[in-house]
């Protein structure tokens, strides 16, 4: 179950920092609050999954998850750039979070 929050909780990560965009472009108070929510969650999964896994695998792959999914939806919904260099430093850090788990 642990493995399920932390996947929560970096799906959670990646919704509020999209709002964290959403709100710069917009600045109303329902972009505050999806960003409020995305993050609230994205901690509450996070501690939920930290009560079973190690903090360091865990923080790993949180922010791994966040940090790809961010690139990954700025690609799609931003127009930022798809090179493959963009693309093979995403999966690699896909790749080290895979890794993790496997030696977890």
């Amino acid at each position: 179950m642990a493995w399920i929050y932390l996947v929560l909780a970096g799906i959670f990560e990646m919704f509020g920092v999209m709002f964290i965009n959403k709100l710069h472009k917009d600045r109303n108070i329902f972009s505050f609050f999806l960003l409020f929510i995305g993050f609230a969650g994205s901690f509450l999964f996070l501690s939920l999954a930290m009560q079973t896994l190690p903090m360091g695998t865990a923080y790993a792959i949180w922010t791994g998850i966040g940090a790809s999914g961010g690139a990954i939806l700025g690609m799609i919904f931003y127009g930022e750039q798809k090179d493959w260099k963009r693309i093979f430093c995403i999966a690699l850090v896909v790749a080290a979070a895979v890794g993790l788990k496997l030696v977890s």
